[in-house]
């Protein structure tokens, strides 16, 4: 069904990148006014941590955003657990044999992904982010700068997931 799984590692190089770019010169000093840091207390931290387990967790984003932005997952979500779907001949494998045949490369695009990954954006990480920033007390200029960040972040990845995975 999806020969290219690697690409879910890629995709979560996606997140690493656009954080560069919009902590480091887009957004930094604003991201770091907001949050009360300085150049020397974001010195201490442990940087190979927080860059493995970023990426970690990245990936599992990745993981996520497949089902999200792949339509064909929805044959295997809704038949794949059914004990007679991999036996070749049965009623059940002969549908998902049929549909994967037919449409399994229906609305595998970079520009549907991109939609799917905006839409988990809004739905997903915007209330995220809002909710926290709101029981942390803080302004809609945090809220603004973090859900860009995510808008344009899961946007890619969705992009990239859709059309190589």
């Amino acid at each position: 069904m999806f020969q290219n799984v690697w690409i879910l590692f890629i995709a979560a190089i996606v997140p690493m990148f656009v954080g560069f770019i919009w902590y480091g010169p887009l957004f930094g000093k604003a991201w770091m006014r907001t949050n009360g840091f300085t150049e020397e207390s974001l010195k201490g931290g442990n940087m190979p941590l927080i860059m493995g387990l970023s990426y970690f967790l990245s990936t599992v984003l990745a993981l996520g955003l497949m089902g999200l932005t792949n339509h064909q997952m929805g044959i295997f979500q809704l038949f794949g657990n059914h004990p007679d779907a991999a036996v070749a001949g049965t009623e059940i494998n002969n549908i998902i044999t049929t549909v994967s045949e037919k449409f399994m490369d229906m609305h595998r695009t970079f520009k549907h992904g991109v939609i799917h990954g905006a839409f988990a954006a809004v739905l997903i990480a915007l209330p995220l982010i809002a909710i926290n920033a709101l029981f942390e007390r803080r302004g809609w200029k945090y809220i603004g700068i973090h859900f860009g960040y995510w808008f344009i972040t899961l946007a890619l990845m969705g992009g990239v997931i859709c059309q190589w995975l």
